[in-house]
């Protein structure tokens, strides 16, 4: 059964609650700020640790000292759904362990 995609009206509410979240070309964004390389690869993995357990995955994007983050749900037609929200709370919850802003 396919996730039902989230209105542009749920979308803007449920940004109100994730600051430095955006939606970009339908999907759900954000870059962290990291100290350092190492750093910024130790969130990834964390990331992805995450997302094994969601059974939801992203686009992750390693740079010199930042990761970007690019979500939507592929069984919605590309939309973004409440499982990217989800994501997206988890990565907060666990980003400031790693130094992330």
């Amino acid at each position: 059964m396919a996730t039902r995609p989230l209105s542009q009206q749920e979308t803007e509410a449920r940004l109100r609650d994730l600051p430095g979240w955006s939606l970009t070309d339908r999907r759900l964004t954000r870059t962290f700020r990291l100290d350092s390389h190492f750093a910024a690869a130790a969130l990834v993995v964390h990331i992805a640790g995450i997302q094994e357990e969601l059974n939801h995955h992203s686009d992750l994007t390693l740079g010199y000292h930042s990761v970007v983050l690019a979500v939507h749900t592929h069984d919605a037609g590309g939309a973004v759904t409440a499982k990217d929200f989800a994501l997206a709370r988890r990565v907060e919850e666990i980003a400031p362990a790693h130094g992330a802003n």
